[in-house]
């Protein structure tokens, strides 16, 4: 029975990223930030918690390490009191920790996550955003953007890949801090 249920579950993933490509990937968002900034001393990476956190943290150690760059600032910023619908979940939400000690006053601001989905959580990130500073600008980078799927007028900068999916289907990222290698599923309904 429980061999049954497991086969019914690989079944109804599909990869739809592999390691291979989520590496490309990633570098070619590098060499958009790259292209855009070119001097990374008024930008701010703010990655969501907790799942752009992973994201986050590939993209400034490739610019670290690829691109020679000497110190990337950046953040992480928790949302979940933000959010409009915390208060609709019947479980206590545990926040996680924003670590946000940058100034983002004056500055270019990309906020990071891993899927852009109805859009809600980068309106917690804006609002959330406000007790930093103002910033110079704000732009979005997001791994996968699901575009049908808004509920608000919200759109990324840069992106990784678009992705249709059926309303009730599930998008993971599996990054290799969590699994074995980096992989991106859609979990059919």
């Amino acid at each position: 029975m429980i061999f049954l249920c497991y086969q019914k579950f690989l079944m109804s993933l599909r990869v739809l990223l592999s390691h291979k490509k989520i590496e490309i990937i990633l570098k070619r968002l590098v060499s958009q930030l790259i292209e855009k900034f070119n001097d990374f001393d008024k930008v701010v990476l703010v990655g969501l918690q907790p799942r752009g956190i992973h994201l986050l943290h590939r993209l400034v150690e490739l610019l670290e390490n690829n691109y020679g760059l000497k110190k990337v600032i950046y953040g992480k910023l928790d949302i979940t009191f933000f959010r409009d619908d915390f208060r609709r979940f019947d479980k206590t939400l545990s926040p996680s920790s924003s670590e946000m000690e940058v100034a983002i006053e004056g500055k270019s601001v990309v906020i990071i996550d891993d899927v852009l989905y109805t859009g809600r959580s980068i309106r917690a990130a804006l609002t959330a955003l406000d007790n930093y500073g103002r910033p110079k600008d704000i732009q979005l980078l997001v791994l996968i953007d699901r575009r049908f799927s808004r509920d608000l007028p919200i759109q990324p900068d840069y992106t990784g890949v678009q992705v249709d999916a059926l309303e009730g289907d599930k998008v993971r990222v599996q990054w290799k801090e969590q699994s074995k290698e980096d992989t991106v599923f859609i979990e059919k309904k």
